[in-house]
């Protein structure tokens, strides 16, 4: 009877465990849930502010300014190198050989005004490079003051007055005009540091606002770092200026000033003044 029993125990487990097989085949575990993940981050692309170009000032027609300012006198043409440029009037055969004056040199090249340039030796060489017509006379001057500075119009029509490092001798041979002086009175808006301070003379020079405004003329007896500071504080030529290169001056200071622009006629030329090597002549493009 014990035998019995257990066989029929025994049945009934091996009956659970079949039933309980397909069941357990048929179930799936539900798989685990993914953890939550920080929902993308979309890209969000800055939008530059709009580029607002600077208007160039309005082009205006050469015309003869005159002006004091911190007790110096104020003459020369101011113009627009959008419609008028400036060229060398060089002589190779010496000072006064072609052009007495910046009269007959403005008229030799059918200038509306003109003044005196570059330095130049007693000899009458020129005290540093000078390029006319992209032909160059004259030597690189790396050591005087008076070759400091260059005023020179590129290749593509544009003019500039800078440092002589700034330019260097071999560029400085590929342009198209060029009159080497100095020094550089106004660098970058300031007046620069250092200028003699005691002798006074009459001044020519070359004004830039550092775009398409330029000034050309000459000043009362003054020194050249009163001139300096007068230049950097306040506006002769109207407006503010960047740079600015002193030229020959003295006795060699010479400005004409044709009828044709508004304020002309002028001559500004003493007796005393000697023939000078070169020009700078004012030409409509």
């Amino acid at each position: 009877m014990c035998t019995s029993l257990r066989r029929n125990a025994w049945m009934r487990y091996l009956m659970l465990t079949a039933l309980a097989l397909p069941l357990t085949s048929c179930y799936q575990a539900k798989p685990l849930q993914e953890p939550l993940r920080n929902p993308p981050v979309q890209a969000v692309t800055a939008t530059p502010p709009p580029i607002v170009a600077i208007p160039s000032p309005p082009q205006v027609a050469p015309r003869f300014t005159s002006q004091e300012i911190s007790g110096i006198t104020f003459e020369g043409v101011v113009f627009d190198s959008r419609s008028a440029r400036l060229v060398v009037a060089d002589q190779p055969g010496g000072p006064g050989s072609q052009f007495i004056d910046a009269a007959t040199a403005a008229s030799a090249r059918d200038g509306i005004a003109a003044i005196n340039a570059g330095f130049f030796t007693p000899e009458g060489a020129p005290l540093g490079l000078v390029v006319s017509s992209r032909k160059t006379t004259g030597s690189w001057n790396s050591a005087s003051s008076l070759g400091s500075g260059v005023w020179y119009e590129a290749t593509s029509g544009n003019p500039t007055i800078t440092r002589r490092e700034n330019l260097g001798r071999s560029r400085a041979t590929a342009t198209q005009e060029l009159i080497q002086a100095g020094p550089l009175l106004v660098e970058n808006s300031h007046a620069v540091s250092g200028l003699e301070a005691t002798k006074s003379s009459v001044r020519t020079l070359i004004l830039s606002d550092g775009a398409s405004r330029w000034w050309i003329g000459r000043s009362s007896p003054c020194t050249l770092a009163a001139l300096s500071q007068a230049l950097a504080t306040t506006q002769p030529a109207g407006w503010p200026i960047q740079q600015a290169l002193n030229l020959d001056g003295g006795r060699s200071s010479d400005l004409w000033v044709s009828d044709s622009v508004s304020g002309g006629p002028i001559v500004r030329r003493a007796p005393w003044n000697r023939p000078v090597r070169n020009f700078l002549v004012l030409v409509k493009r």
